[in-house]
C-alpha cells in the first residue's frame, strides 16, 4: 500500500498535473492504487516521500545501469554545472561524447544529439524520408517509439495495414503514413515490401522490445529485416533508446550482429539526464541541416550537464567485466522469479535479454503483442502490490520491462527473492 505522504502528494499533484503525473505510466493505473513519490535515490535503492526504502527495478525506465547517484556521474554533473548549465553554443564535451558513441557503435558514422529519445526518433525518420524521397514508415505492433503523432498508432484490421490513431488528437491522415506489422513475423514483412516496398522510407523497430514487456527477436528475424529493407531501398532503423548500452556494450546491434542504417539512442547515453541521439551512415546524416535540406534543431541539444553525465557513464560501463557481472546479477533475478512462481504454481513466463526482464503472467512464450495481450493483468497488479508492500518497486505495468543495475548486490537480490516468494504465494 502506498504511504500516506505519497497519497497526499498525489492528491495535490492531481489538481495541477493531468492524472497527477508527468508521464502516464507513473500514475499506477495499470496496477491500482496511487504512485510512490520519491525523495531521493542511491545505488539500487529509492527512498519514498515518507522515508521508506524500496529496491528499485524501474531504474528511471532504463538509464540507471550504474545505479542511482553514482559518485563519478554526480561529480561530472557538478563540475559541469559549476561552469554553466547551458550555452546555446557548441562545446568540447559534446564532441568527446559523440566520438565515444561512434567508437562503441561503428554503424554510427555521424550523429546528431537531441534532448529525448522521442526527438531522436523523429529526427531519424525525418532524415530517412528526406534521404529516400519516400513517405511511408513501417513499425511493429507493441513497439513504442515516443510521442510523435505518426507513431502513436496500432494495427488496423489486417496483418499489414495503415495505422489507426491510439491517441486523441492524432489526425487519421498522419497516422495513415505508418503501416503496422506483427512483431517476429517475417512473412508479413516480406508480403508488405513485395507490394509497397518502393513507397517505404524506413522500417523502425526495437530490436529487443521493452514496451510490451521484454520480447526478444526470434532467431533470424532481424537478419531477415535487414535483407528485406536493403532489397527494396528502405532504411532499417533500430530504436535502441532502451537497448543501447543496456543489452550489450554496442547495443542490440552488436549482440545480434546486425548493422542498421540509422540508430536512435537515449536513456543510458545521458547518464540519467535528458539526452537523445540519432545517427548512422555518413551519406544519410549529411542530409541533416546545416549540411543538407532536412531540418532539425533543439535549444538544449548537446547540453553540457547531460553530455558530462553521459560520458562519465560510458567510461564506467566500458570497464572489463562490467557486462559479465551485470549478466550474473540479472540471471540470478530471473531464476528467483521462476523458482518463486513454480513453487506457488502460478503460470508465468519470464523473458530476459541482458539486464532487461519481464515476468509475464501467462504460459508463454511471448513472441508478439497478440501473445502479450493474453496476460493476466489483474493478477500482475496484485503481485505488484505485494512486492511493493515488501519493499520492492517493480515497473507498475505488466507491459513494461524491468531493469537491473550493477548496484543490485547480493543482499538486494536476496531481498527481492524473498519478496517474490511471498508475493507469488499470495496470488496463487
Amino acid at each position: 500500500m502506498t504511504d500516506s505522504t505519497s497519497r497526499a502528494l498525489f492528491e495535490r499533484a492531481s489538481r495541477v498535473l493531468p492524472g497527477g503525473v508527468n508521464s502516464p505510466v507513473r500514475a499506477f493505473r495499470a496496477v491500482g492504487g496511487s504512485p510512490v513519490f520519491i525523495q531521493s535515490a542511491a545505488g539500487a535503492w529509492l527512498t519514498g516521500a515518507d522515508g521508506t526504502k524500496y529496491v528499485d527495478y524501474v531504474g528511471s525506465w532504463g538509464p540507471m545501469i550504474l545505479g542511482h547517484a553514482h559518485p563519478d556521474v554526480v561529480k561530472a554533473i557538478g563540475e559541469a554545472a559549476a561552469r554553466g548549465s547551458s550555452y546555446g553554443a557548441p562545446t568540447e564535451g559534446e564532441v568527446v561524447m559523440a566520438e565515444h558513441v561512434a567508437r562503441l557503435m561503428p554503424s554510427i558514422e555521424m550523429l546528431r544529439m537531441t534532448s529525448s529519445g522521442t526527438e531522436a526518433v523523429m529526427g531519424a525518420l525525418r532524415v530517412a524520408r528526406g534521404f529516400t524521397g519516400r513517405d511511408l514508415v513501417v513499425k511493429f505492433e507493441g513497439c513504442y517509439h515516443g510521442g510523435a503523432d505518426y507513431l502513436l498508432v496500432k494495427a488496423g484490421s489486417g496483418l499489414a495495414t495503415f495505422g489507426v490513431p491510439t491517441s486523441a488528437g492524432v489526425p487519421a491522415a498522419i497516422a495513415g503514413t505508418t503501416i503496422v506489422l506483427p512483431f517476429n513475423d517475417v512473412a508479413a514483412a516480406e508480403a508488405l515490401f513485395a507490394e509497397r516496398g518502393s513507397e517505404i522510407a524506413a522500417l523502425i523497430l526495437e530490436p529487443v522490445v521493452g514496451n510490451m514487456g521484454l520480447v526478444p527477436p526470434e532467431p533470424g528475424f532481424l537478419a531477415a529485416l535487414r535483407a528485406i529493407t536493403a532489397k527494396h531501398g528502405a532504411l532499417l532503423v533500430f530504436d535502441e533508446v532502451m537497448t543501447g548500452f543496456r543489452v550489450a556494450l554496442g547495443g542490440a546491434q552488436a549482440k545480434y550482429g546486425i548493422t542498421p542504417d540509422l540508430t536512435c539512442l537515449g536513456k543510458i547515453v545521458g547518464g540519467g539526464l535528458p539526452v537523445g541521439v540519432y545517427g548512422g551512415r555518413r551519406e544519410i546524416m549529411q542530409k541533416v541541416a546545416p549540411l543538407g535540406p532536412v531540418y532539425q534543431a533543439g535549444t538544449l541539444s548537446g547540453n553540457p550537464l547531460a553530455v558530462a553525465a553521459g560520458e562519465a557513464t560510458l567510461k564506467l560501463i566500458e570497464r572489463a567485466g562490467f557486462y559479465d557481472e551485470l549478466e550474473q546479477k540479472s540471471a540470478r533475478l530471473e531464476k528467483a522469479l521462476v523458482d518463486a512462481a513454480t513453487a506457488a504454481r502460478v503460470p508465468l513466463c519470464v523473458q530476459r535479454v541482458g539486464s532487461m526482464i519481464t515476468p509475464f503472467f501467462v504460459e508463454g512464450p511471448v513472441r508478439s503483442w497478440v501473445d502479450a495481450a493474453k496476460c493476466d493483468t489483474k493478477r500482475f497488479g496484485t503481485w505488484h502490490a505485494q512486492m511493493l508492500a515488501r519493499g520492492v518497486l517493480w515497473p507498475p505495468a505488466q507491459f513494461e520491462a524491468a531493469f537491473v543495475s550493477i548496484a543490485h548486490d547480493d543482499a538486494v537480490l536476496e531481498k527481492t527473492a524473498e519478496a517474490a516468494r511471498a508475493a507469488f504465494a499470495s496470488v496463487a
